[in-house]
This record gives structure tokens, sequence and C-alpha cells, in this order.
């Protein structure tokens, strides 16, 4: 199993982000994906998280409106489209397995964003 985040950077307070998850190794389609973020010196966090098939979504109460979660199953990826960040939203973003969702050592490397002026 490989999953592979890219995407993140330095933004500013309102700006936008995509992050991406290119997944190998295990058939992308049959699985819950989530995104679970940790800020420094801080425990993770759960973000979002989206069924198989990609029709069913949610989010933590903090992203709501602001983040969107979605997949293409052709492509293994997972994405997570960052609007309006904020500088509260500066962590390391992880995708996962939803059923791995606690598992650290099954997600991705994980890929820094920064929100700061």
């Amino acid at each position: 199993v490989q999953l592979v985040e890219s995407g993140g950077g330095l933004v500013q307070p309102g700006g936008s982000l995509r992050l991406s998850c290119a997944a190998s190794g295990f058939t992308f389609s049959d699985y819950a994906m989530t995104w679970v973020r940790q800020a420094p010196g801080k425990g993770p966090e759960w973000v979002s998280v989206i069924n198989s098939g990609g029709g069913n979504t949610y989010y933590e109460d903090s992203v709501k409106g602001r983040f969107t979660i979605s997949r293409d199953n052709a492509r293994n990826t997972l994405y997570l489209q960052m609007d309006s960040l904020k500088p509260e939203d500066t962590a390391v973003y992880y995708c996962a397995k939803w059923k791995n969702r606690k598992d650290p050592s099954s997600w991705g490397q994980g890929t820094q964003v920064t929100v700061s002026s």
C-alpha cells in the first residue's frame, strides 16, 4: 500500500490549495478514504471522509463549507480542495484509508500546508 500526498505549500489567509493523494497497491475504489491533519505540538485531527463511490462526504465542523473532498477512482486519486484558508489550518495533511485513520504507520508521508501572511 502506498499513499503519496502532494499540493501543499505556503498560502496567505483567504487563499486556496488543492491537495492530491495518489494511491497504489490496493483496490482504491473499494475503500472509504479520509484526510487527517496534524498541527505542530498537537495530536492528529480528522478533517474529512468520502465513501468508496464518492457519493457521501463528511467534514469536521471547523472546515465545513470551506473544504471539499473528492476522488477519482479511475485515477486512484483522492483530493482535498481547501478554500478560505485560515492560519489555524496550518498542519501536515495526510491521506489514509478510513479504516486506518487511527494508525499513523499506514498514512502517507504528508504534505505541509502553511497559512500565513
